[in-house]
């Protein structure tokens, strides 16, 4: 039997990042550590936490690839990732810090928006409580 290669495809919110085929083996980060896809592992889903996605072909050697918090989802020899944000390079010590920097640091406008949703969360469950007890 001839050796199986996963099918990669990253994707971002509009578009395309990367569509790779012959992958030999994928490395993930989650929440709870990384972990490995092989082509016959079982099928998964899985919450990435920013980090470093590794994958591995004969022709590029290891591959890495900053990614932002997304999911993975494995069914058969297909991975699908799909992540807010994503910037591949060859320098691993360089992304690491990217990710540091970009991926897990919330800038000013995100947090004033969310501060504004929660706000605005916390006042409708407010009223719909008060509502209720009518």
């Amino acid at each position: 039997m001839p050796p199986a290669f996963i099918h990669l495809k990253v994707l971002l919110p509009f578009q395309i990042f990367a569509e790779k085929t012959g992958v030999s083996r994928i490395v993930a980060e989650t929440r709870e550590g990384s972990f490995g896809l092989l082509p016959h592992r079982r099928d998964c889903v899985a919450a990435l936490a920013p980090g470093i996605l590794i994958y591995e072909t004969k022709a590029d050697g290891e591959v890495f690839v900053a990614v932002d918090e997304g999911v993975i989802v494995k069914t058969g020899l297909d991975v699908l990732v799909s992540v807010r944000r994503a910037v591949g390079g060859t320098d691993l010590g360089k992304l690491r810090d990217l990710v540091e920097q970009e991926f897990m640091t919330l800038d000013e406008r995100e947090q004033s928006v969310r501060s504004v949703m929660e706000k605005v969360e916390t006042g409708f469950l407010l009223r719909l409580a008060a509502f209720q007890h009518e």
